[in-house]
This record gives C-alpha cells, structure tokens and sequence, in this order.
C-alpha cells in the first residue's frame, strides 16, 4: 500500500466512533447542526398535520394502519411511510433492478424494472403532492407496483399464465403473493394490485395517480430508450404527440403532468385533459408498433417464454431442488420441510415453481437454464442493444 492509500486508510479509520460532545456522538468534529429545539415530530403529530393539510378525499394515515396482522403502531413513521420503507428493503424490490424493463440483459443506462419504479414514483408523487393527496402511499404503491413481474418483462406473464387457474398477471401476483410477507397497508396492496388499467380501479386516489404515473412514465423512458438504441427517431413520433409534448422526455413528462393536474383543478377528478390524453395514446400506440411488438421483440420474448417454461417444469418435476431458496418462496410454503414434502408434477410443486421461478432476475434465469438445462447461449433471450 502507497504513503497515500495508507494515509487516507487511516483518516477513515479514525472516524469509526464519531466524536464525544456533551453526552452524544457527532460524525464530524466540527458539526454544528441541530433542529433549532428539541421538539420531535412523532406519528401522532404527523398524522394531525397531514389530515389538516390534506384534501378531502386523500388517504388519511391512523396508527399502525389496516393490516392483515395487526401491529403496534411506529412511535414516527405513519403507516404508509412504514410500508414505502418495507418495499425499499424487500429483495423483491432489489431484484427489480436486474429484471427486463424493454431490453434483456440492459445496457448501462437502459432502464431496469427497478429504474422504472423509481420514475414512477417520481412522477406519482409530483402529481399527489400537487393534488393534496398521501404522498407516502402514493410513492409505497409506486415503488412497489411492478415487485410481481417475472423476469423477461411483460412475456414472463405468457409464460407463467398456464401454469396457473387464474392466469399469471404481475399486480395481481405481487400483491397476493410476491409482497405478502411485508404485512402491508391493504390501501397499499390495494394500489399495487389494481394499477393496471385493465383491473378494477384503485379504492384510493393514491392508486389511481400511481395507475396514469406509471403508463406516463413507461411510455416516455420506454421511447426515450429506442431512441437511444437506435430503433426509433424523435421526428418519427406522430404529430399530435410532438406537438403537444414535444420529443424530449422532459417536456413529454411535463406536459402529461400538468395536464393530470389541470383536469383535476378543473373537474375534481384525477384524469388528463382529453387532448394529453389522446397525445398519450397514441403515444402508447407508437411505442407498441414500433418498439415492443417489432420482430426483435417478439423474439425475444418468444425466447423468454421457452426458457421460462422450461424452468417452471424442471422445478415442478423436481421440487427438492426448491429448499434452499424458502427465501424466495415463502411464506406460501413455510420452511425448507413444507417444500421438502412437496410431490414431484403435483399442483402444490408447480406453483411453488412458479413462485421460484417468477422471482428470478433476468441473468440468474438464464444461468439456470444453462446449468440445470443444459442451454446454450444461443438458445437465450438476446438482448438488443444496438441499430437493426
């Protein structure tokens, strides 16, 4: 080691206990800040002035919030701001960063599932602090909304589907299962569950602002990305959205932002002005010809279908394999001998697998198949990067 490396290695060994000041511990010795009293903002008062400050309908916190297991309530955080910490924490919210959003196998600055919750949030919360509404809520559904999806982006839903009565759908599967363990806020899982357009709407107008932030966000980044990767070009985006929103992420952000919270000044109601939300469509429209459904896509997600499939049977025909990941699987099959006593081919071991399977990220899916099935790489989801 260097004269410097070993200077430095030593400045910030030094740091290890803080300093000593009058009965506490500081992190630098010349730190000098405080509050300005020693007043402290407990749940309670936190909860008082939200109500105040709040509009009419907006989701009041109270005490440790309705749950299916009753808790004691937190002496600070109100309810949902335990439940936005709770997501951040989860593995299955970590996992998030290394599941497909557009792209398999993502670039450095391609979006993630993670990045993508991350704008969501961004862009629910801008919209609910505006409105008045929980911003606590509004970002716990925000970050938490996608924590269902499988690996492979939208097509691990066609591949899951038929190994369940119901049908694999990403809000529904978070919700009920992947987040379960959390114990959260039911106005929380209530907001994950039925943010997609196709479900019934929200019970909270937090969940419906999460419902439009996350198509406005997915459709902006979504293209932002092609555009970047050379599928698409700004000047191909058609003239409604162009003129409406511009062709930066920015503007395009912007503008559907105000216009959401335009029309709720307006009408009361969380929606978008009728010409945003015709540019939004169409939007949405030109993503999906130009981007998610051309021929590269749909390879690749014909590719994520086979690889995940196989997978789900290997682990269905084998459930042994399963005990060392109840990290993944429970709570719904507690403990490593639940898993063990599972019947290879029964109903019990293939949706255990599919639990396993559908928390995996996109790479640890791919390594599977090559290890366990024996794949070659060319039998893999490609990921597209670069100018077809």
């Amino acid at each position: 080691m260097d004269e410097s490396a070993q200077e430095r290695a030593q400045r910030w060994a030094a740091t290890m206990s803080g300093h000593r000041v009058a009965g506490i511990q500081l992190a630098h010795s010349d730190s000098w800040a405080g509050p300005g009293s020693t007043t402290v903002v407990d749940r309670r008062s936190s909860e008082a002035t939200q109500d105040s400050s709040m509009s009419l309908h907006a989701t009041r916190a109270t005490d440790a919030g309705n749950r299916d297991i009753p808790e004691e309530a937190d002496p600070y955080r109100t309810c949902f701001e335990r439940d936005r910490d709770r997501i951040l924490h989860a593995s299955a919210f970590r996992r998030l960063a290394g599941k497909t959003q557009v792209f398999v196998f993502p670039d450095d600055h391609q979006r993630t599932r993670l990045t993508h919750a991350l704008e969501v949030a961004q862009v629910a919360v801008s919209i609910a602090r505006a409105l008045g509404l929980n911003v606590a809520l509004t970002e716990a559904i925000a970050l938490g909304h996608d924590c269902g999806h499988g690996p492979g982006g939208h097509a691990s839903e066609d591949a899951l589907s038929p190994y369940l009565p119901g049908g694999y759908d990403h809000a529904v599967w978070g919700a009920d299962v992947t987040l379960t363990s959390l114990n959260l806020c039911r106005e929380t899982l209530d907001g994950i569950r039925n943010h997609s357009w196709s479900r019934p709407a929200p019970a909270t107008p937090e969940g419906e602002v999460v419902s439009w932030a996350d198509r406005i966000a997915y459709v902006c980044h979504d293209f932002e990305d092609a555009v970047a990767a050379g599928i698409v070009t700004p000047g191909m985006l058609p003239a409604l959205v162009r003129d409406r929103c511009g062709v930066t992420r920015s503007r395009q952000l912007g503008a559907f932002v105000h216009a959401m919270i335009d029309a709720t000044a307006q009408t009361g109601r969380i929606g978008m002005l009728n010409d945003y939300g015709a540019a939004l469509a169409e939007f949405r429209q030109f993503n999906y010809e130009h981007v998610y459904l051309r021929p590269a896509s749909m390879a690749q997600a014909s590719a994520v279908v086979s690889l995940l499939q196989a997978l789900v049977e290997h682990f269905a025909d084998r459930p042994n394999l399963l005990v060392e990941h109840d990290d993944l699987i429970s709570p719904h099959v507690s403990g490593a001998a639940a898993i063990g006593g599972l019947q290879a081919g029964s109903a019990e071991a293939l949706h255990t697998a599919v639990r396993y399977v559908s928390g995996m990220t996109d790479r640890f899916a791919c390594r599977q198949a090559m290890m366990l099935l024996g794949w070659d790489a060319e039998r893999l989801p490609q990921g597209i990067g670069v100018a077809e």
